[in-house]
């Protein structure tokens, strides 16, 4: 769950808040199209790129800057169509359109041999990114929680839910349309993890802060986003993927079974898994120590 109870594919973990400062002015860049991309710079080191969630924003990352920035200049982003930024173009945050975003910032910040980490749209932006652009830009990368293909059919059972098929699909997109925030937040909590549907079901004050959060969203952005992501399929680019992968799964995701997770390690030919046990689709953020250890390990030099 986003820190501040707000979800991403969509994050559940509503009782996990965080006191964030007021925000601070964000610096930007232009990406090619023209449309004026947010992002957050501090640190300094080795580059850290990390990549927030559907609905989310570079906040996400709020609770592993003192860790983090300690060995690498870490840059956070609010991507394409997030964080509450109009959009000045025509252009749809895609995820092709997104991982092209991602270049762009590795080119305005002459960025090389970066780490990038993808939290659940953001590792499906990483996939797009190296399907597009290959890995010389890249020298690891850290996945949390993803499937490379969101939707499930007679052949594929390892995605959302395990039984998240086309028509599953198109029903909670017309739900969106209809009611953006109460549609996203049943994606997350009517899934495998009972303590989310128990907490959704309550309705207590971290469903209600989610909710309002939501609300105050443009949903057409989001939508779109939304219908890109879940007609991408990134099965075959994950044996092509040549550098060092950490793969970050919650043992009791909402989302995904633990096959999910291990299909992914078997597939990437350099991949490391940690199942963190009995937490749900933001698994950094319920065990954020031993993610900052386990990250900061994984990219340390030798």
């Amino acid at each position: 769950m986003a820190g501040a109870g707000a979800p991403c594919l969509p994050c559940t973990s509503y009782t996990r808040h965080f006191s964030f400062p007021p925000a601070a002015p964000m610096d930007s860049f232009c990406a090619d199209d023209g449309e004026r991309i947010h992002l957050k710079i501090s640190g300094s080191g080795t580059p850290l790129v990390l990549l927030h969630g559907w609905t989310s924003t570079h906040r996400d990352w709020n609770p592993f800057l003192e860790d983090f920035e300690a060995h690498h200049q870490v840059l956070r982003w609010d991507a394409r169509g997030h964080g509450g930024h109009p959009l000045r173009t025509a252009s749809a945050p895609t995820v092709a359109r997104m991982a092209r975003d991602l270049q762009n910032l590795l080119d305005h910040h002459g960025l090389e041999q970066a780490v990038v980490v993808g939290h659940s749209m953001g590792a499906l932006t990483l996939w797009q990114y190296l399907r597009d652009f290959g890995s010389g830009r890249l020298s690891r990368v850290v996945v949390i929680d993803q499937s490379p293909k969101l939707l499930t059919d007679d052949d594929w059972k390892s995605g959302i839910y395990g039984d998240f098929d086309h028509r599953r699909n198109a029903r909670f997109m017309h739900e969106l349309e209809s009611d953006f925030a109460e549609a996203v937040l049943r994606l997350a909590a009517f899934g495998h993890n009972e303590r989310a549907r128990a907490k959704y079901l309550e309705n207590g004050s971290g469903i209600e802060t989610a909710r309002q959060r939501l609300r105050a969203l443009d949903p057409r952005p989001l939508i779109d986003c939304w219908a890109s992501l879940s007609a991408a399929d990134y099965r075959e680019v994950l044996q092509t993927i040549p550098v060092p992968a950490l793969l970050v799964y919650g043992g009791a995701s909402n989302f995904y079974s633990t096959g999910t997770a291990e299909y992914v390690r078997d597939s990437i030919p350099n991949a490391l898994l940690h199942i963190y046990d009995g937490v749900d689709h933001a698994p950094h953020l319920w065990e954020r120590g031993r993610f900052i250890r386990d990250v900061l390990d994984f990219v340390a030099p030798g």
